[in-house]
C-alpha cells in the first residue's frame, strides 16, 4: 500500500494519469478542470512527456487522436461547453478505434451555464454526442480515491478495446481534497499492430474513420457492435450498497450517490430499510444488475444533479417490475439529504 495523501480530485486524477504512462496532454481552460492542466504542465516536462497548449478543444482532441494514433497514452480533458466541442473527435477516434483518455469534470448547465458541479452531461458522455453508431467506455467515481484508481483503469481498458474512455466527475468531485493513495501501474501493456510507427519492415497502413466502398462501413460497424458486446461482458461496475434487505433503492451515482448514502443511514435509523444502488460504469450501464437488485422492492427513486437523464436508462432496466420515482437538481445545484430522506418517507413504510 502506498501513502495516504491528501489531493484534490484534479489532482488525484493527474498523477493517477502519470502512473498509467500517459506519454501525452493536450490541454485547452476550463473551470472546474483548470488544475488537471496547471499539474500536467509542472508535472510532464520533468518526466521528459508532452505537454501542449492548444488553440481550442477541438485542437486538443484532435491532437490525443494523432497522438494515440501512433500508440502513445494519450489524453486530454475539459468540463461540460468543452466536451461538447470535443464530440466529433469522439466520432473520429470511435471509427479509427484508436485508445484515449478524457475527463469531463461537468458544470452546470445548458451552454456557458455557471461553474458549479452538475450531472447534466449523463445523455451527451453516455449516449454519443457525435455522429454514427458508436459508444465511449464511461467511469463515474464519487470519491477522490475512485477517480484516482479510474483514471489508472482508463488507460489500461482503452488500450485493451481501442476504445475513448471517459471518466465523468463533477466540479465538486475536482475540487474537493480527500485522503487518497495513488494506484500502483498496472504492469499491463496491449499489443499495438495497428499503430503508426512507421512503415519500415512492414507494410504501410492508414488509421482513419472514412469507410467509402461499398458494404464496408456495415462490416466495420459489425465489428464494433462484436466489440462493444465483448465490454458490456466484461467491464460492467456497479456498487450495492445495502440494497439486499431493503424496500426502497436509490439509484445515483457520482457525487449525488453520497447524498445519498447519507440519507440511506438517515432512514435505516428510523427503521425504514432503504439501499443505493450505484452504477459506476455509466456505459456499459448494468442494467441486468440494477433489474436483480430492485426485484420485489416496493419503490425506485433515482437522484440525480440533473433534471433527469440517467432515470430513461433505470425505467428500460426495470422495465415497470417496480415503481420509478424520481428527483433532481439542475443547473449546479447539489440534492440535500434531508430532502432525499423525505421523499422516501412520503412512500410510506
Amino acid at each position: 500500500m502506498g501513502e495516504r495523501v491528501l489531493l484534490k480530485g484534479n489532482e488525484a486524477a493527474s498523477e493517477a494519469a502519470l502512473i498509467a504512462g500517459c506519454t501525452h496532454y493536450f490541454a485547452y481552460p476550463i473551470t472546474p478542470q483548470n488544475e488537471i492542466s496547471a499539474y500536467m504542465a509542472k508535472r510532464m516536462p520533468k518526466l521528459n512527456r508532452t505537454f501542449l497548449q492548444a488553440e481550442s478543444e477541438i485542437a486538443a482532441c484532435n491532437m490525443v487522436y494523432g497522438a494515440a494514433a501512433t500508440g502513445a497514452r494519450a489524453m486530454t480533458s475539459s468540463s461540460s461547453p468543452g466536451i461538447a466541442l470535443k464530440q466529433e473527435s469522439f466520432g473520429y477516434i470511435a471509427g479509427a478505434e484508436v485508445p484515449a483518455v478524457v475527463i469531463n469534470m461537468m458544470r452546470g448547465g445548458p451552454g456557458l451555464g455557471n461553474i458549479s458541479g452538475s450531472q447534466g452531461d449523463y445523455n451527451m458522455c453516455v449516449k454519443g454526442g457525435s455522429n454514427g453508431d458508436f459508444h465511449n467506455l464511461v467511469y463515474a467515481p464519487a470519491t477522490v480515491q475512485e477517480l484516482a484508481d479510474l483514471t489508472l483503469k482508463a488507460f489500461d481498458v482503452a488500450e485493451k478495446y481501442r476504445i475513448l474512455t471517459l471518466i465523468l466527475g463533477d466540479g465538486y468531485l475536482a475540487q474537493m481534497s480527500e485522503p487518497c493513495v495513488l494506484p500502483e501501474p498496472s504492469g499491463f501493456k496491449a499489443e499495438k499492430p495497428w499503430a503508426l510507427t512507421g512503415a519500415e519492415g512492414r507494410p504501410a497502413q492508414v488509421i482513419n474513420s472514412l469507410r467509402l466502398a461499398d458494404g464496408v462501413l456495415e462490416v466495420h460497424n459489425r465489428h464494433l457492435e462484436e466489440k462493444y458486446k465483448a465490454i458490456e461482458a466484461a467491464e460492467v461496475m456497479f456498487e450495492n450498497f445495502h440494497c439486499d434487505d431493503a424496500d426502497f433503492v436509490l439509484v445515483t451515482y457520482g457525487t449525488a450517490s453520497r447524498v445519498c448514502k447519507a440519507a440511506v443511514m438517515n432512514l435505516r435509523k428510523q427503521g425504514i430499510k432503504a439501499g443505493v444502488f450505484r452504477p459506476i460504469t455509466l456505459w456499459p450501464f448494468p442494467s441486468v444488475a440494477l433489474a436483480a437488485a430492485v426485484a420485489g422492492k416496493k419503490q425506485v427513486l433515482t437522484v440525480e444533479m440533473s433534471l433527469g437523464q440517467m432515470v430513461a436508462d433505470v425505467r428500460l432496466a426495470v422495465n415497470g417490475a417496480v415503481p420509478v420515482d424520481f428527483l433532481g437538481r439542475p443547473g449546479g445545484a447539489v440534492p440535500m439529504v434531508d430532502e432525499v430522506t423525505e421523499r422516501v418517507l412520503s412512500y410510506g413504510r
